[in-house]
């Protein structure tokens, strides 16, 4: 569990600094709850997120941490992901988006790895916050996640 602390502390102090720094103001980020389902690691996935108000259009920032437990392995991944929101005024829209990430890995048989990889996103979000999505990895990534979220308006 102790080489789970270093890159557990890393992945939130650098979600912490990156929405201090992309958005001084309180008002403008909003933090969420994601969880779901891996395959290549099979494993459950619960963590967190902050959002940003649009960058640029209906671009967003939303960097994550993610904790993966089974297939015999602990993971940390570190999101550093961008959406984009489709327009529609619509209860429900669709996005999609993308970004790298950093994952440690640490096996219960006392061996660990980190790897860099990539997410490429699809999802649907409701006004309100509720939202569901899938993610496929490469390279060091998870090769597929189902998950569902909130972000708190």
């Amino acid at each position: 569990m102790r080489r789970i602390r270093v890159p557990l502390c890393v992945c939130l102090v650098t979600l912490g600094l990156a929405a201090g720094i992309v958005t001084p103001a309180e008002a403008q980020v909003r933090t969420g709850v994601q969880g779901g389902v891996s395959l290549d690691p099979d494993q459950f996935y619960f963590g967190g997120h902050v959002e940003t108000t649009p960058l640029v259009d209906r671009l967003r920032f939303r960097p994550s941490v993610d904790i993966g437990i089974g297939d015999d392995l602990v993971a940390v991944a570190g999101n550093f992901d961008f959406t984009y929101t489709f327009p529609g005024g619509r209860e429900w829209n669709l996005y999609v988006g993308g970004g790298p990430s950093i994952n440690f890995y640490n096996a219960d048989n006392g061996g660990s790895d980190t790897e860099g990889g990539f997410n490429f996103i699809i999802g649907a979000k409701q006004n309100r916050g509720l939202f569901f999505e899938m993610k496929v990895g490469v390279e060091g990534s998870p090769d597929l996640k189902f998950g569902v979220g909130y972000t708190f308006r």
